[in-house]
């Protein structure tokens, strides 16, 4: 099996929106789909309820060939230095999730993937997932199918959002695009809207890409596939 390559941008909002559309359009000409990592609401005080254009671009994006995915409910609300879903309970955990899941189906942005904040989950979010409806969650070494409960790893070379983005660090993830793509396995690279926005961090993310294609990776996103008939997410 070749080498695939999944890009996913996160921190998506209106003051990063620009951001992100001139990366997708790189991605459009690379033949490269998109993971959007999508939270109902971020610090500032920012609500994608309140955002009509980012939605309308998230669902042209959506029915273009991009994935969704749920990337917390409110990380405003959460402690510094900690990702909202570390450490939650059960409970906990299963309120917030349907709270996110409730204002993406409202706004006709639904999924059925899950990636925390951080990449990090606590046990007991990982109990809640399956209960409001997830069915793919992915962490920062792996990516859990929750119906077959089975792993499939692959580390996270990310900048922004928690992860790095000194000049070494971009150079690294650079260096691991053609490791991972001449191995055959799964290239994963996440970067912050915000990151786009700064020349080093989003020409090394191209850099990437383009050294993941040139090897003979192939464009991917992150997906789900129902065990038997049935509607997939």
């Amino acid at each position: 099996m070749g080498a695939e390559l999944i890009v996913s941008v996160s921190g998506i909002r209106d003051n990063t929106r620009d951001a992100a559309i001139e990366f997708s359009a790189e991605m459009d000409r690379r033949g490269v789909p998109l993971s959007l990592l999508v939270a109902p609401r971020l610090k500032g005080k920012y609500r994608l309820l309140d955002d009509p254009r980012t939605q309308d671009w998230l669902r042209t994006r959506q029915a273009g060939g991009d994935a969704l995915v749920l990337h917390g409910y409110d990380q405003a609300d959460t402690k510094r230095r900690r990702a909202e879903f570390a450490v939650l309970p059960r409970h906990e955990a299963r309120l917030r999730l349907a709270a996110a899941d409730r204002v993406l189906e409202q706004l006709d942005l639904r999924t059925r993937l899950f990636a925390p904040p951080r990449w990090t989950a606590s046990a007991g979010a990982l109990e809640a997932l399956p209960e409001v409806g997830f069915r793919l969650v992915l962490g920062f070494t792996s990516i859990i199918d929750l119906e077959r409960n089975s792993t499939q790893r692959s580390w996270v070379y990310g900048i922004g959002d928690g992860a790095r983005a000194e000049p070494w660090w971009c150079r690294a993830l650079v260096s691991g695009a053609a490791r991972t793509a001449r191995r055959g396995g799964v290239f994963r690279l996440a970067v912050s809207a915000a990151q786009l926005g700064r020349c080093g961090p989003r020409q090394a993310v191209l850099d990437a890409v383009d050294l993941a294609l040139v090897h003979g990776a192939v464009g991917a996103t992150y997906r789900w596939e129902p065990c038997a008939a049935g509607r997939a997410a």
